[in-house]
């Protein structure tokens, strides 16, 4: 099978479409023929060695896939062949192997999806789409102003649309030129705003009266979270989760307080549960297939790995970033 590695730390060029056994499932697992698998920013720093976590060499990167099970192994139900189904690795252990064309998994790990819902539109739906979930359900926008950042991107195209959903009474969209600006209010931003223009913050402000959002939804972090806290109204809560790029200083945390605002972290793992991760991979599921969701996708050919990268790093990217066959 072709599978996408790399052996060493660097660029995009770093990657490498390479051949490797075809996996055979052992007992109690699956192998999974890959018909679509998710490229997260995260492993362009893993690639880079800027993660938190140095990964061993070589490193096959991926932890969200879907696509067809095309065999089993001993003591799984043989009517599971042909099911198609999508895999989130992240979050059942295993922090590697999705950019390829075969997977094999745990049988118990993998989600059924329902009509209607395609491969890249399902693994959009896995770290993209819990992570937007349990942002609302952990800072509940019902009756508030609120604003995400990367509104065009992964989780801030379904943040956006789930907050509109949870009952906020103002989505406040910041993204990066114009032809991301339509995409946000596509999607039923009541306010967009370009953050590459200078005084963004400045216009956010004069779009709520003077006061600022009730509720900051921040997954990028670095300059972008300083320019937000000057956006969060008083007593507004600021949602960081960005994890690895947190700037702010102990002179504009004390600043927080004197507004009486709150700063919340948010990190997806610990908030899964093997009781709950079905049941809510189901509700995004469901919700997508029903048309309630509207999901954006960038297709890349998995030999096409280092261009995906490139667009994740340079920001060129709408929405979730897929790699097809």
């Amino acid at each position: 099978m072709k599978a996408v590695q790399f052996s060493r730390f660097g660029g995009p060029e770093v990657l490498e479409t390479v051949e490797q056994p075809t996996p055979q499932p052992g007992p109690g697992e699956v192998l999974v023929r890959v018909r679509a698998a998710g490229v997260n920013y995260f492993e362009t720093l893993m690639r880079r060695n800027l993660y938190a976590v140095t990964p061993e060499l070589p490193m096959v990167p991926g932890v969200e896939v879907a696509g067809e099970i095309e065999a089993v192994g001993q003591g799984v139900d043989a009517a599971l062949r042909g099911t198609r189904a999508a895999v989130p690795m992240f979050a059942i252990g295993r922090p590697a192997g999705g950019y390829a064309e075969y997977l094999a998994v745990e049988a118990a790990s993998v989600v059924k999806l329902p009509e209607g819902l395609s491969f890249e539109h399902a693994v959009a739906l896995l770290v993209q789409g819990l992570t937007a979930l349990h942002l609302v359900r952990r800072s509940p926008p019902r009756g508030r102003t609120v604003l995400v950042t990367a509104a065009a991107g992964g989780v801030g195209s379904l943040l956006l649309q789930l907050a509109r959903r949870a009952g906020a009474e103002r989505v406040i969209a910041v993204a990066g030129g114009q032809e991301k600006l339509n995409v946000v209010r596509d999607l039923g931003a009541d306010f967009g705003v370009d953050y590459c223009e200078p005084g963004w913050v400045a216009r956010v402000k004069d779009a709520t009266g003077g006061l600022g959002a009730d509720i900051v939804y921040d997954t990028v972090g670095g300059a972008v979270t300083k320019a937000c806290l000057d956006a969060l109204a008083p007593a507004g809560e600021l949602v960081f989760g960005a994890l690895g790029r947190f700037e702010l200083k102990p002179a504009e945390l004390e600043g927080m307080l004197f507004r009486n605002q709150s700063l919340k972290g948010f990190a997806l793992l610990p908030l899964l549960t093997p009781e709950a991760l079905q049941a809510d991979l189901v509700e995004l599921f469901t919700l997508a297939a029903a048309g309630a969701l509207t999901i954006t996708v960038g297709r890349y050919r998995l030999d096409q790995a280092a261009d995906a990268h490139r667009a994740l790093e340079d920001r060129r990217s709408t929405g979730k970033v897929v790699l097809v066959p």
